[in-house]
Formats: structure tokens, sequence, C-alpha cells
């Protein structure tokens, strides 16, 4: 089963969410609508800015927990290295 490690936000440079799912598009269209409980939902990170896939969801989680560790810059670096405008990247999803 694949596997996906994202981040959201609620605007540029603004709070950052690190998640880990098996279904992307399920996943960020729960955070759009709020159906997140918690801290993306407590601090509106509705907004997909970098996502990347794996060849499993253990591969995924592993890449989560390291993200999680990093400093915000690294963070902030990796969004753009992709995502240099910090566009909503879920339509691209379709």
């Amino acid at each position: 089963m694949a596997g996906y490690v994202y981040i959201t936000t609620n605007q540029k440079h603004g709070t950052l969410y690190i998640g880990v799912t098996s279904d992307l598009e399920r996943r960020i269209h729960e955070h759009r609508e709020g159906r997140t409980p918690g801290f993306s939902s407590t601090y509106g990170c509705s907004r997909l800015v970098w996502y990347e896939e794996h060849d499993s969801i253990g591969t995924a989680i592993q890449r989560e927990k390291s993200l999680k560790r990093w400093y915000r810059q690294w963070k902030i670096a990796l969004i753009e290295a992709m995502n240099p405008d910090w566009r909503d990247l879920y339509l691209d999803l379709w």
C-alpha cells in the first residue's frame, strides 16, 4: 500500500501541519471540510502546500517522523523547492 507525507498550512509562512495518509485526496478533503479535530482544524491548516509519495505506508510514517524533527526553516525550504508560491496543490490531485 502506498503512503503519502504531506504538509498543510493556513497561509504562506503560516502554521505548518505534517501528516501521513494512504489516501491523499480523501485526507486533504477532510482537512478542508474541518473533519479532523485537533491541531490542523484549530489552526486552519487546510491548504496543501507539499506532499511526497512513498511505496509503503511504513516508509511514509518514518519520513513523517523525521520531518517533524526538522527545523522550521528546513520545512519552509522543502515546501518552496516544490511549490515556491505556496499554491494550494489540492486541485492538482484531480
